[in-house]
């Protein structure tokens, strides 16, 4: 099969692989699409020591099942793979089990990704891509899963509801937007300012979301005057206008991870009551909720995805790196 290889820092080789063989319990996907993650770019500046080259990235993916009790249809995966029975999957929080896997990754075992012509999946990590939906956008469910279950942990943090919530969303990248049309269309927020420094994507992003774009240096962003930020970046950086601008009481929902370590204001944190918390993934329970919001076009059309020619994936690599696409999701087509 062809497969797109990460083979070293800003390296990405197109080149022939082996195809997946059939294991018990898991069925070979053909893959239709696949999306183009921002941990996927980590990997790519050689900062993700959870997958060491030479990998087949990407975990973002729709296809058609080739063989098994769901041959033939089109599906959708949950690409997080967990055990099932610890304390943590057996209570509806299997994103947080002890022994999780997601495909593209290398540790803590090494599980081929999805930017390739067929990938291995386990059977219960599949998913019907529902009436309304098409085959092309779905892998865009799995981002979109990410976001929602930071909206819902944002929303259980606060002691209003999100819709009277001043907001502010750092990145617009996918899970910036996600969580922007989520607020807006599903929770009812109409106060959002969403922040970039990328003035081309700030751009793009307003023509799908109601909402202030800025950079994140703008006069609009002020200290004590957010109820609610979602960082999506995850930079220090971010992490300190975060704790800056929220407001006493407030909450942070820390999503993205560019930079894991760094200084933060605890003493603000502390004695201004403010709730700081990470999420990661979502519960299976996201996932299939997310495909209903997707089908029945909840957060409106997904017209803001751009699609290259898996091939080219490489290049698509190079642009988002160098800030000159502005598309908020890479979809490859094998």
């Amino acid at each position: 099969m062809k497969a797109l290889v990460y083979t070293g820092t800003q390296e990405l080789v197109y080149r022939e692989e082996k195809n997946p063989t059939e294991v018990e319990g898991e069925s070979i996907l053909k893959v239709h699409a696949s999306g183009i993650c921002g941990s996927d770019m980590h990997a790519y500046h050689g900062k993700d020591e959870r997958r060491i080259p030479p990998l087949i990235l990407g975990h973002e993916v729709s296809g058609e099942i080739q063989n098994g009790k769901f041959k033939g249809k089109d599906v959708v995966l949950n690409p997080l793979i967990t055990c099932g029975k610890c304390e943590y999957c057996t209570k509806g929080r299997e994103h947080l089990c002890p022994t999780r896997i997601i495909l593209g990754m290398s540790k803590p075992i090494e599980r081929q990704g999805v930017f390739a012509e067929f990938v291995s999946t386990p059977d219960k990590n599949i998913y019907e891509i529902p009436k309304g939906l098409d085959k092309n956008d779905a892998p865009v469910a799995e981002p979109t899963a990410v976001s929602l279950h930071a909206v819902l942990i944002g929303e259980e943090s606060l002691k209003k509801p999100l819709s009277e919530c001043r907001t502010l969303v750092q990145g617009g990248g996918a899970i910036g937007l996600l969580c922007g049309l989520i607020l807006s269309k599903i929770k009812g927020n109409n106060n959002i300012t969403l922040s970039d420094p990328n003035k081309l994507r700030l751009k793009e992003c307003s023509k799908y979301l109601d909402a202030k774009f800025v950079g994140p240096d703008n006069k609009e962003i002020q200290s004590n005057s957010f109820d609610i930020v979602f960082d999506t970046v995850g930079l220090e950086i971010s992490r300190q206008q975060a704790i800056d601008v929220v407001k006493p009481g407030g909450s942070i929902i820390h999503i993205g991870l560019t930079q894991p370590a760094g200084t933060f204001n605890f003493r603000k944190m502390t004695l201004q009551e403010v709730t700081v918390i990470g999420t990661y993934c979502y519960t299976n329970k996201d996932f299939e909720q997310t495909l209903k919001i997707l089908a029945n076009k909840d957060i409106g059309p997904l017209d803001w995805i751009e699609f290259r020619d898996l091939k080219n994936g490489g290049d698509a690599f190079k642009q988002i790196h160098d800030g000159t696409c502005v598309a908020p999701k890479i979809i490859l087509l094998p």
